[in-house]
């Protein structure tokens, strides 16, 4: 029997390797998508089962599309939405260039996949995780975009669990803090939020749990658990004024 496949976004680093190793422990070949090339080939070295790398900037419209053709020929079974980036600043201090690069690869690049590949994906009842975030729960200056990004990111991920729920499995991940390397990325280096810092390991445990019972809406882990409540307790221009002032300590 010729195995079934799963494509994994951003799988170069944080989440994205996790994920790869938890979907080979599965039996899935994996098609791992990523930029650097090196930790991908390293990644695919590690793993027991077939695995293939595209490398592509997802802010890019051929690169997007020569991955969709690339998942369009596999026995297509999962697909993992987990490469996402920002930017820390002021909304008018970054170039417009950056904004849009990071609604691009947050939210245009996993909307385009989901939608190429559903057709797929229903046909074998597959599933769908898609990596959101905390950010986008409340307003987060400091990283406009980011949070407006994964704010649609959920959004699209919950209402399509209603709409094909019952044929597909879908996972929306909302995870908080948690030590990846994406602070590093974004440019911040401040301690904000650190205390409700999560393991990326438990993060990807409890989306795997939540895959295993059906999908959900998923915040892995008592801090961001803590986190979410606090978000949904306090007011939302109240939220975004504290965020203000934590968020641009340095």
């Amino acid at each position: 029997m010729s195995r079934e496949w799963v494509l994994i976004t951003g799988a170069s680093g944080g989440f994205g390797t996790l994920f790869a190793h938890a979907f080979a422990a599965r039996g899935y070949a994996l098609l791992l998508h990523g930029r650097r090339v090196q930790a991908l080939k390293q990644l695919t070295e590690a793993l027991p089962v077939p695995a293939e790398i595209v490398v592509a900037d997802l802010a890019e419209e051929t690169a997007l599309g020569a991955l969709i053709q690339a998942a369009r020929a596999k026995p297509l079974v999962g697909l993992v939405n987990n490469a996402g980036f920002g930017r820390w600043g002021a909304f008018s201090a970054l170039e417009l260039a950056e904004h849009r690069a990071v609604w691009r690869v947050d939210f245009e690049a996993p909307m385009a996949l989901v939608h190429a590949l559903l057709p797929e994906l229903r046909k074998r009842r597959g599933f769908i995780v898609q990596v959101s975030s905390l950010a986008g729960e409340t307003p987060l200056p400091w990283m406009a975009s980011y949070g407006a990004a994964k704010a649609a990111l959920t959004s699209l991920s919950e209402a399509l669990r209603a709409e094909v729920g019952k044929e597909i499995t879908i996972v929306t991940l909302a995870p908080g803090p948690s030590p990846t390397g994406f602070r590093k990325v974004s440019g911040y280096v401040g301690t904000a939020g650190r205390w409700f810092s999560t393991p990326p390991a438990r993060v990807v445990d409890a989306c795997l749990r939540a895959l295993d019972r059906g999908g959900g809406f998923v915040v892995p882990g008592w801090r961001h658990k803590l986190l979410f409540a606090l978000q949904h307790l306090v007011p939302r221009a109240l939220a975004a004024r504290i965020a203000q002032r934590r968020l641009a300590r340095r």
